[in-house]
C-alpha cells in the first residue's frame, strides 16, 4: 500500500511541529534537527563528530522529551565494559537465579558520548543493538524497545587515547552530520537566557512514542519510481569507481538513502520521493562509508567533496512515471 497525499500532510505536520520544538533547544540548526527526526523516523542511528559544547547532548534530550521517551547518556571511556552498555546477570542468592539488570542501552534515544575512546570490544557491544533492536546477555536475548536510536559523538580534533571506529561500525549509522557552532544571531538568543540551565527548560512532548512507531511504518509506504532506484544505484557505482576511492557504499548504504528519502520525502507532505530528496540525504548518508586512498587523503580529499563532485557528474531522472 502506498501512502496518500492525506497521510503525508498529517506527517509532514507532526514532523515540522517536532523540528520546530527542538530547535527552541537548538537554535539555529533546523537542518540539522531535520536530519535527526528523519533517522529517527527511519530506524536508523546517527554519528555526529563535532567540538564539545555544541548542544549534542540538548539534542538527544530535546528529542527524547518531544516524543514522550526515555534517554540516556553513556560517557565513553577506555575503561568502559561491554557489560556497562549492556547490561548484566547478576546472580540472586535469594531465588538462586540470575536476574539481568538492564544497561543504559534500553532506552527510546541514547547518546554515546565520544564513542571513539571506548575500546574496540566495547564498540562492539553496540553492533547487534544497532542493527536489530536487541541485546543478547548469556544465551537470552532482550529487545530494547521501539523506537530506538543511537546518537554518537565523536571529537575530530582530539585524537589521543581513541580508536577509530571500524568500517563495519561506520557503515552501521545511516547518518553522519555535524552540528556546528551557531551564528551570531543565534549566539545572542544563547547569551540571552545564559542565567537558566539546559537541564531546568525541557521541552513539551509533541507526540507519544508510539506514534513514532506508526509514522516509521508509514514512511515506508512512500512511493519510489524505478528510475530513482536507477539514480540512486548509479551515485553507488560512481562511490565505487572514484579514482580516490579504496571502498565505495555498500548495499547497506544505498538501502539506507532509499529508505531516509522516503521519510523526507514524506517529512515535505509528499507520498512520493523526487530526485532533490536523494540529493538532500547523498552526502550525510553516503560520506562516512567510503573509505578513501591514503594520497588522496593526504593531499586534503574528503569524503564529502567526493560526494559532492559525484552528484554533480551523475545526473538524476528528468521525468517519473505517474503514482
Amino acid at each position: 500500500m502506498t501512502m496518500t497525499p492525506e497521510q503525508a500532510a498529517w506527517f509532514s505536520d507532526i514532523f515540522n511541529r517536532l523540528v520546530a520544538n527542538v530547535e527552541h533547544v537548538l537554535l539555529g540548526k533546523t537542518f540539522v534537527i531535520k536530519l535527526s527526526f528523519t533517522a529517527l523516523l527511519s530506524e536508523g542511528h546517527l554519528l555526529l563528530e563535532d567540538f564539545p559544547g555544541t548542544g549534542k547532548t540538548s539534542l538527544a534530550r530535546a528529542m527524547a522529551q518531544s516524543v514522550d521517551g526515555s534517554s540516556n547518556r553513556v560517557q565513553f571511556t577506555p575503561d568502559l565494559l561491554p557489560g556497562d552498555i549492556t547490561g548484566v546477570s547478576i546472580y540472586d542468592q535469594r531465588t538462586s537465579q540470575f536476574d539481568f539488570h538492564r544497561g543504559p542501552i534500553f532506552a527510546n534515544i541514547v547518546l554515546a558520548d565520544e564513542i571513539n575512546r571506548a575500546s574496540p570490544k566495547t564498540q562492539a557491544a553496540l553492533l547487534e543493538v544497532m542493527e536489530e533492536g536487541r541485546v543478547t546477555v548469556d544465551g537470552v536475548t532482550h529487545p530494547v524497545g521501539s523506537p530506538f536510536m543511537v546518537i554518537a559523538t565523536q571529537n575530530p580534533v582530539e585524537q589521543a587515547g581513541t580508536y577509530r571506529l571500524p568500517e563495519a561500525q561506520l557503515d552501521r549509522f545511516l547518518m553522519k552530520t555535524s552540528i556546528g557552532y551557531p551564528d551570531h544571531a543565534s549566539t545572542l538568543r544563547i547569551l540571552e537566557g545564559a542565567g537558566v540551565k539546559a537541564h531546568d527548560s525541557p521541552v513539551p512532548a509533541i507526540v507519544s512514542a508510539e506514534t513514532i512507531v506508526e509514522m516509521g511504518a508509514l514512511a515506508r509506504t512512500v512511493h519510489v519510481d524505478p528510475s530513482i532506484n536507477d539514480y540512486v544505484s548509479r551515485l553507488i557505482d560512481a562511490t565505487r569507481s572514484a579514482s580516490e576511492v579504496r571502498l565505495g557504499a555498500s548495499v547497506r548504504g544505498a538501502l539506507a538513502l532509499v529508505r531516509a528519502s522516503k521519510t523526507l520525502a514524506a517529512a515535505a507532505a509528499r507520498h512520493y520521493v523526487i530526485p532533490d530528496d536523494i540529493k538532500a540525504l547523498a552526502e550525510p548518508v553516503l560520506a562516512h562509508r567510503l573509505v578513501l586512498d591514503p594520497e588522496a587523503e593526504f593531499d586534503g580529499v574528503t569524503a564529502s567533496s567526493i560526494m559532492a563532485q559525484i552528484l554533480m557528474e551523475t545526473p538524476p531522472p528528468s521525468d517519473r512515471q505517474a503514482v
